[in-house]
C-alpha cells in the first residue's frame, strides 16, 4: 500500500470518527471523549489534508472552518413555502385553535409539544446524503442561499449517516448558546466593537456575513423541527427520530399527547417553571403529530393551520427599589431611574431600571422601599412594570429643580416629559451628555475623548461648549487624573483632526431638536455652509426634502438663539471650518431612483453612508416598505432586516454596497 493510500485510509477513518463524535455531542448530547481528545483527532485530519490537498473531500469535517469570501448571496425559490407560526399567549387560545383543528379533521388528533428556539429559520437540502444547499426563510417563497455559511454550523452534518432518502429537506433554527454568545460579545468588546444585543441578533448577523470564516468563528448551531420532503413516515415524532439517526439534531424534550387538555396541562407546567436551557427559547410549539392530517388541514397565506406557538410572557424578576435618581440628558430631559437591589434577569445582573417619567411613577404608585417587578423591554432595556408589595416609603415627589444645576424644571405643552430650562451650556449634566454626543461616531467622531475625560473637563470648568474642546492644549489635559503626557497629546491631535469634518457631522453634533443624522445630510446638501444656515428662514428650511414645519421652526430657533450664535462664532474662531460638500457628478448616479434603508452597526458612521447614497442619486428612508429598493445591513440588524427579508427586499452588506456603487 502506497503512502498516499495509507493516508487516504487514515483520513477516511478520522472523518468517520469525527462524524461519530459530532453525532454523540450535538445529537445525542452524550460525549464520550474530552474536548482535548476530539481536538487532537481534528488536528491530525487537518494536518493530512494540508499536506495532501488532493485527499480533501467535500464532506470533510475540516470544511466547517469556512471557505473563501463570497461575492454576494443569491435568491432561491423554496421547494415548498417556508411558513411562520401563529402566536398565542394563553391556554384558551390554544384550546380554540384545537377546536378548529378537530372540526376540520372530524376527530381528535395527537399533538406534539416542543420548545420554540429563539433563533433564525433555515432550510437544509441533502442529495444522496450530501449537504448541497441551505436557505434563509426570506419572504417564505424564496430565501438567500447561505450554503457556505451553513457548512460551518455545528449540527449541520455535511454527510448523513444511516438509511436516508436520496432527497431530503429539513427545516429548523440556527442559534447560538448563551455561553458562546457571551464569549462572542467579550471578543467584540475587546476589539472595540459594539456587542450584540442578544443571541438571536448575533446568529442573524453572522449568517449575513459574506466571509464564511468569520461565520465559523461564531460557533452557530442548528436544530431541526420540520420536514419539506416525503420521508415515508406518517408521524412527526417518528420523523424526528429518523432525523436524529441521520446525524441531525432536533429540539430536545419533545412530548406527545393524545388530547389537547393533556398538552395544555404540560404547557402550563413548563411555562410556570420556565426551564432554563443552554440556549434562548421564547415559547412552546404545539403541532398536530400526524403528517397526513397536516396535509388535510393545509396552510394560510403565511402560517400552517396544523401548528401554533404559545409565546412566553416577558421574563420578570422581583427586587427591592432602593432609591429613585434623576438622569439629565443632552436635551435637558429628566428621566427617573430606579436604583435596585441587584437581581438576575434574562441572564444578566440588573441594578438599575427605567421609570420613564413622572406620570409613569404616579401610574404605578411606586415608592422607595417597594418590592417591584422588572422586565426587559425588547429584551434589552430593564424597566419597572409593577409594584409587588409596598414598603414604608413615602410618595415620591418629582423634583421642581434640576438636580445638576438647580434651574427650574418645566414641561413642554402636550408632552409628559419634564426638562431643565437652563440650557445645555449652563447645566453641567446636559453639557456632559452633549459633549459625549459631539464625540460620538455618528457626529464628530472623536475616538479618544472618553466619558471619564469629559466628566473631568466639565467639572473643572475647562469645557463649557463644544468649541472649548478645540482650544485645549496637551498641558491642559495633563492636569486631569490618570492622564499622561502622551495620552494628552493624542487627544489634542484627535480633536484637531475633526476641525474639517463635513458639515453634516457638525450639524449632527449640534444635536438640534428634531434633527437627526439623515436630515443633517439633507441640510448640508441644501445649504452648504453654516453661514447660509444661520440666515435661512423657516420657508427656506421647508424647501428641504423631509423637513416639516416642526423641524423648520426648531432649526430657525436654534440658529437665531444668541447662545447658539455665540457658539458658531467660537467654533469659527477655534478653526472649526467644515469642508464643503462634494459636487455631485453630472447626470444620473448609480442609485438614482433607488430608496435605501440603513440598519445595524456599520464600519463607519451611518451619516457617511447616507451622504454617499444621496450623492449618488439615491434616497434614504428610515423604514422598510414595499417601495424600498435595498437595505444596507450591518451587524446587529434587527426588525428592519427581518421586515426586508419578509418582503423579499434585497439586503446588502458593506462589501456588496461598495461593489454596486463602484
Amino acid at each position: 500500500m502506497s503512502r498516499n493510500t495509507e493516508l487516504d485510509v487514515e483520513a477516511a477513518m478520522l472523518r468517520r470518527e469525527i462524524d461519530r463524535h459530532n453525532a454523540l455531542y450535538y445529537v445525542q448530547n452524550r460525549p464520550i471523549i474530552s474536548d482535548e481528545t476530539y481536538d487532537g483527532i481534528v488536528r491530525r485530519l487537518e494536518e493530512i489534508e494540508r499536506e495532501h490537498p488532493e485527499l480533501v473531500t467535500m464532506d470533510s469535517p475540516t470544511q466547517k472552518v469556512g471557505g473563501e469570501p463570497l461575492e454576494c448571496f443569491t435568491t432561491v425559490k423554496h421547494s415548498s413555502p417556508m411558513l411562520s407560526l401563529e402566536n398565542t399567549y394563553n391556554a384558551a387560545e390554544v384550546r380554540a385553535w384545537s377546536d378548529r383543528v378537530r372540526k376540520a379533521l372530524g376527530q381528535d388528533p395527537w399533538y406534539t409539544v416542543e420548545l420554540k428556539v429563539d433563533g433564525v429559520a433555515a432550510s437544509l437540502r441533502y442529495l444522496d446524503g450530501i449537504f448541497v444547499q441551505g436557505l434563509t426563510r426570506g419572504d417564505g417563497e424564496q430565501g438567500d442561499d447561505i450554503t457556505e455559511n451553513l457548512r460551518t454550523v455545528r449540527g449541520v452534518p455535511l454527510k448523513l449517516t444511516g438509511d436516508f432518502p436520496s432527497v431530503l429537506e429539513v427545516r429548523g433554527e440556527i442559534y447560538m448558546t448563551d455561553e458562546d454568545f457571551e464569549k462572542c460579545n467579550a471578543t467584540r468588546v475587546a476589539l472595540g466593537d459594539e456587542p450584540f444585543a442578544n443571541p438571536r441578533n448575533a446568529a442573524a448577523g453572522s449568517l449575513k456575513l459574506l466571509d464564511p470564516k468569520v461565520c465559523a468563528s461564531r460557533k452557530l448551531r442548528f436544530m431541526a423541527h420540520g420536514v419539506a420532503t416525503d420521508t415515508k413516515v406518517t408521524s412527526y415524532a417518528k420523523f424526528a427520530a429518523l432525523v436524529e439517526s441521520w446525524g441531525i439534531p432536533t429540539i430536545p424534550g419533545r412530548q406527545i399527547f393524545p388530547t389537547i387538555e393533556e398538552a395544555v396541562e404540560y404547557i402550563e407546567g413548563e411555562i410556570a417553571s420556565r426551564t432554563k436551557m443552554a440556549f434562548q427559547t421564547d415559547g412552546l410549539v404545539i403541532k398536530v403529530d400526524d403528517l397526513r392530517a397536516r396535509l388535510k388541514l393545509g396552510i394560510r397565506s403565511k402560517s400552517p393551520r396544523w401548528a401554533i406557538a404559545y409565546k412566553f410572557a416577558a421574563e420578570q424578576a422581583v427586587t427591592k427599589l432602593l432609591a429613585i435618581t434623576i438622569q439629565v440628558g443632552k436635551s435637558g430631559k429628566l428621566t427617573p431611574v430606579a436604583e435596585l437591589e441587584p437581581v438576575q434577569l434574562a441572564g444578566t445582573t440588573v441594578s438599575r431600571a427605567s421609570l420613564h417619567n413622572a406620570e409613569q411613577i404616579a401610574r404605578l404608585g411606586v415608592k422607595v422601599g417597594d418590592t417591584v417587578a422588572i422586565e426587559k423591554a425588547a429584551e434589552i432595556i430593564p424597566q419597572v412594570v409593577s409594584v409587588v408589595a409596598h414598603g414604608d416609603g413615602g410618595t415620591y415627589i418629582f423634583p421642581f429643580h434640576c438636580p445638576s444645576c438647580g434651574a427650574n424644571v418645566g414641561r413642554i405643552p402636550g408632552t409628559v416629559d419634564l426638562f431643565c430650562v437652563a440650557g445645555r451650556q449652563k447645566c453641567p449634566a446636559q453639557l456632559k451628555e452633549w459633549i459625549r454626543w459631539w464625540a460620538h461616531r455618528d457626529a464628530m467622531d472623536i475616538e479618544d475623548l472618553g466619558p471619564k475625560v469629559i466628566e473631568q473637563l466639565v467639572d473643572r470648568g475647562m469645557v463649557t461648549s463644544p468649541a472649548s474642546l478645540y482650544v485645549l492644549s496637551a498641558t491642559d489635559l495633563a492636569q486631569l487624573d490618570r492622564m499622561g503626557k502622551r495620552s494628552a497629546e493624542k487627544i489634542v491631535k484627535t480633536i484637531a483632526a475633526t476641525r474639517t469634518r463635513p458639515l453634516r457631522r457638525l450639524l449632527a453634533g449640534l444635536a438640534i431638536k428634531h434633527v437627526g443624522t439623515s436630515t443633517s445630510g439633507d441640510l448640508e446638501a441644501a445649504f452648504g455652509t453654516l453661514e447660509a444656515l444661520s440666515v435661512a428662514t423657516v420657508a427656506d428650511f421647508l424647501k428641504v426634502p423631509g423637513v416639516g414645519e416642526k423641524m423648520a421652526f426648531s432649526l430657525h430657533d436654534f440658529f437665531h438663539d444668541p447662545d447658539n450664535q455665540s457658539l458658531m462664532l467660537a467654533l469659527n474662531v477655534a478653526g472649526v471650518k467644515p469642508e464643503l460638500p462634494a459636487k455631485k457628478p453630472a447626470g444620473d448616479g448609480p442609485l438614482t431612483g433607488k430608496t435605501l434603508v440603513i440598519t445595524g452597526t456599520l464600519s463607519r458612521p451611518r451619516g457617511d453612508f447616507e451622504a454617499r447614497i444621496k450623492d449618488l442619486g439615491g434616497k434614504v428612508s428610515g423604514s422598510v416598505s414595499k417601495n424600498t429598493s435595498f437595505v444596507l445591513a450591518g451587524e446587529e440588524a434587527g426588525s428592519k432586516l427581518e421586515k426586508a427579508t419578509a418582503l423579499g427586499i434585497k439586503v446588502l452588506d458593506e462589501a456588496e454596497f461598495e461593489r454596486m456603487v463602484a
